[in-house]
């Protein structure tokens, strides 16, 4: 196993002034990375009990890879919380994990630094591989939100895996466009961390501001690009998105949805020297299990684009129609709850939910069998939006549908029936619904009816719901 904490501290040791991380006009080198995350480390193994969570709460700062770092080197496994969740998901999460101490960056974090400036913790404090790294929250079908639990091993295996079969190099800079609550970052922070790059972080503000993104994308000039194919194709509606403005582009590393060949070919004409890896894998198989180099043969040869090769340690079938991952990637299971991981883990075995079948000999991606959609790289249980709906004052019922449009969910419909003598607007439920869900949980319409059809069966007809939607967003 690759000792994550060594690869990383030895930039620090060859060349301590090396930068680390950047997002907007906050800047850490890798010496600074290896001071406040040992100082750090110090501090939590003086006053907590070891393998306790700790929670680390923020938005894209760079003292969040230092809550990471010290997190790993106390001993504990880290919450990734992004700030932009609601309060009451936020809160939910926090009472879940059961974390010992909230981490955040700010006068509270550098004071307690300050304490341990100079320390140097007990290597023999740090994780084993059988110990938890992270836990990374996701959506759950209750309503409530679940914790994957992903060891040491599982994360060490996936980095070494990843740095073997793509073409990163050294002093690489990485983009760095997902939330760290959002288990995609892991794949650009761990390698681009391990590998002495510079991770840029793009913040929500930027995203909602083409002008500005542009302008950071052009001055960061990245090397390795990871991130959702949506938002790859968000970037493609600026002309200026090419190899002429970020001329260092030379890998995209894409997971999180499906990645459309429409997308492909629009990057191989704006960057014909940059080589498109398209990956697959659920949070909770550690980021990514497969790869696979898309090319113009490929792109000739497939309507809809192969997942790829598998790890080399992990195997990949097909059971009844699902994808079953079998290997060290996969999770110990969901944090405090047995009776769900008994569902679809078992040993070293991971039944995902999604359709897969051969095609040529390729594993294709056939969607999901449940009621599990991606938005936006996001995977999202339709059933914790409606309890979430049904969970306000107004609401008696509610159904949620996935928009769709060429085979992906391109926005999100609900269908509500509100509670009798309460009366209550589209926009009212969005607003309330947003104070207990992440935004892009918020679906963009919502219909109010007096009831919803039902089947013979006694069930929702969604079928006949889903009729009503419009065919195209």
């Amino acid at each position: 196993m690759i000792d994550l904490v060594a690869l990383i501290d030895r930039w620090a040791e060859r060349s301590s002034d090396r930068i680390a991380h950047v997002s907007r006009d906050q800047s850490l080198t890798f010496g600074e990375l290896r001071e406040r995350s040992d100082a750090l480390a110090c501090h939590l193994a003086g006053h907590l009990d070891r393998g306790v969570p700790v929670v680390v709460h923020g938005h894209k700062q760079p003292d969040m890879l230092v809550g990471f770092l010290g997190c790993l080197k106390a001993g504990h496994p880290y919450v990734p919380i992004d700030a932009g969740l609601p309060r009451a998901r936020i809160e939910k999460i926090v009472r879940h994990s059961r974390a010992a101490l909230v981490l955040a960056p700010g006068a509270d974090l550098d004071a307690t630094i300050a304490l341990h400036r100079g320390e140097r913790p007990d290597p023999r404090a740090r994780l084993r591989a059988e110990e938890n790294v992270y836990i990374m929250y996701t959506s759950g079908s209750t309503g409530e939100p679940k914790g994957v639990q992903i060891t040491l091993a599982n994360l060490a295996g996936f980095v070494a895996w990843a740095r073997d079969v793509h073409p990163l190099g050294g002093a690489t800079r990485f983009l760095n466009q997902a939330p760290f609550s959002f288990d995609l970052s892991v794949m650009d922070l761990y390698l681009s961390l391990t590998s002495g790059g510079t991770l840029f972080s793009i913040d929500r503000r930027m995203i909602e501001n083409p002008l500005e993104l542009r302008a950071t994308l052009a001055e960061a000039n990245v090397e390795v690009w990871v991130s959702t194919p949506s938002f790859a194709e968000m970037c493609l509606a600026d002309r200026t998105f090419d190899a002429e403005h970020v001329p260092a582009l030379r890998c995209f590393l894409f997971c999180g949805e499906t990645l459309p060949p429409s997308c492909v070919r629009r990057l191989h004409a704006r960057f014909p020297r940059a080589r498109v890896f398209n990956l697959y894998g659920p949070t909770e198989a550690t980021v990514a299990v497969t790869s696979v180099l898309v090319d113009e043969a490929m792109l000739n040869a497939f309507a809809s684009l192969p997942l790829g090769t598998p790890r080399p340690d992990t195997q990949l079938h097909i059971v009844d129609g699902e994808i079953v991952i079998d290997g060290p990637c996969v999770s110990p299971g969901y944090l405090h709850d047995p009776e769900l991981s008994t569902r679809v883990f078992s040993g070293t075995r991971y039944r995902t939910g999604d359709a897969g079948h051969y095609e040529k000999g390729e594993l294709m991606f056939g969607g999901r069998l449940d009621l599990q959609i991606k938005l936006s790289g996001y995977r999202i249980e339709l059933e914790d939006i409606a309890n979430n709906l049904e969970a306000l004052p107004s609401v008696e019922r509610a159904v949620v549908l996935p928009l769709q449009h060429a085979g992906a969910c391109e926005a999100l419909a609900a269908f509500v029936v509100l509670r009798t003598g309460i009366t209550a607007t589209p926009a009212s439920l969005r607003t309330e619904l947003a104070e207990r869900v992440p935004s892009y949980m918020v679906p963009r319409d919502i219909y109010c009816r007096p009831a919803l059809p039902m089947t013979v069966n006694g069930k929702v007809d969604r079928a006949r719901l889903a009729a009503e939607l419009p065919s195209r967003v």
